[in-house]
């Protein structure tokens, strides 16, 4: 029986949450879809790649991401940064720190994306 690698970090599934909810929170991620739209996983990963290149996050960093969080979990951090990226100086250090806290088990997704469902939901309370 081999052993386990203790160095390798594991990956947070997205069971918790469906595509839907993923693009109710990152709703301008669905606009860099292909055809404008994102209607599977892959459509959202296709997505983000896009998006990483907009944001001028470096393909080293978003590969580190892909193996720490996993492909989808990356995705869905650069539709978070996205999202917010009014607010975040540069988002390729954001999303290098999020990677090194994902691997320490310092990060998850879900509160993340609860904050942008509140935020994004049926009442606009932010008035700018």
């Amino acid at each position: 029986v081999k052993p386990s690698k203790p160095d390798k970090p594991k990956v947070e599934p997205l069971k918790a949450f469906s595509i839907g909810v993923m693009l109710k929170a990152c709703q301008q991620l669905a606009d860099y879809g292909p055809g404008g739209a994102v209607g599977s996983w892959r459509d959202l990963m296709s997505a983000a790649v896009v998006v990483r290149s907009m944001l001028g996050i470096s393909p080293s960093a978003y590969q580190d991401a892909c193996e720490v969080m996993g492909p989808e979990n990356a995705a869905v951090a650069v539709g978070c940064i996205l999202e917010r990226a009014n607010l975040i100086n540069s988002p390729g250090v954001y999303l290098r720190d999020l990677t090194r806290r994902a691997e320490r088990d310092q990060f998850s997704l879900g509160p993340v994306i609860m904050a942008l469902l509140r935020n994004n939901g049926g009442r606009l309370l932010q008035v700018v």
